[in-house]
């Protein structure tokens, strides 16, 4: 899960932090073509999906993606997380909470791109699929793009610790 603090930088890469960037605005209220919500991104994407065309947008450190057999995928550039949003031209359910403080994911998966071929490793049992027909040199190449625009100090602060490790005192 992705838990975005309000005081960390902006998904979107702005370099702003997260509370005076894409949601420092009411979310109820209209949002301007300036400032993108992750929800209607993913709404726009299931449509190109149910629609069966394919498509690769970045946005921020996120990359979403869709298929002409009518799958779509958010996917998370610093951890490698991915979410399917639609599967076979129908849209999917997704876990997401978008606020005006935080934003919360819940992957189902990692993904990797090895052979030119994507890869994806469920969180649920850790089983291992391919998918041969996804655009996996265009992912890639826009995973690359993103990471080369985000300084790694920056990608080391984007997640949030979503569960506390027990401490362990010192004798």
């Amino acid at each position: 899960m992705i838990k975005i603090g309000r005081n960390d930088p902006c998904f979107c890469g702005s370099g702003k932090k997260f509370k005076k960037c894409c949601l420092g605005v009411d979310t109820s209220a209209q949002t301007s073509p300036a400032t993108p919500s992750l929800t209607a991104e993913i709404a726009k994407i299931q449509e190109t999906a149910c629609a069966r065309k394919a498509a690769v947008l970045p946005l921020g450190v996120f990359v979403l993606f869709a298929t002409t057999s009518g799958d779509a995928w958010l996917l998370e550039v610093t951890d490698m997380d991915a979410m399917q949003v639609a599967q076979g031209g129908e849209k999917l359910a997704v876990q997401i909470e978008e606020n005006q403080e935080t934003l919360e994911i819940n992957w189902t998966h990692k993904f990797e791109v090895k052979n030119k071929k994507f890869n994806l490793i469920s969180y649920k049992d850790k089983s291992r699929e391919t998918k041969e027909d996804y655009p996996a040199h265009s992912i890639i190449s826009t995973v690359k793009k993103i990471r080369s625009r985000i300084p790694a100090e920056l990608l080391n602060t984007i997640h949030l610790a979503t569960t506390e490790e027990p401490q362990t005192q010192a004798d």
